[in-house]
């Protein structure tokens, strides 16, 4: 996972990486991913494609980290579903880059949003359940 991290940490803070919660880190790797698309939608809009691909690239990478850090021992086919579906979210992102379609960079956005709202929601059903 550590060439995820460094994707990530490559414009944030490290110290404040370096010291998070696996959890925290998780949320962190989904909004990291976030930004970095809406950058490539500004870039596609402003026509600058090199920096449009940077920011796909390090979108991409992050989502590989994600994918990385999934448990298929543990997490079945929740897992397995979450792999195929940051398969494909990498894949919507090639074919953003190739063909400048702000359409992908939307759905693949809103696809993370939808499984990070999920994610954040995490420990409060775990202190509810302690509780």
């Amino acid at each position: 996972m550590n060439q995820y991290v460094k994707a990530y940490n490559s414009t944030e803070n490290y110290s404040s990486v370096a010291y998070a919660d696996p959890h925290t880190l998780i949320t962190r790797m989904f909004d990291g991913a976030l930004k970095r698309i809406a950058q490539a939608k500004g870039a596609v809009q402003r026509k600058e494609t090199a920096d449009k691909g940077a920011h796909l690239n390090r979108a991409i990478a992050i989502i590989g980290g994600l994918e990385a850090c999934l448990d298929h021992d543990k997490g079945g086919d929740l897992s397995n579903n979450l792999a195929s579906l940051y398969e494909y979210m990498s894949l919507r992102l090639v074919e953003a880059n190739i063909n400048d379609d702000i359409e992908k960079l939307d759905e693949v956005s809103q696809l993370l949003l939808e499984i990070r709202s999920a994610w954040v929601q995490i420990p409060q059903q775990l202190e509810a359940q302690v509780g």
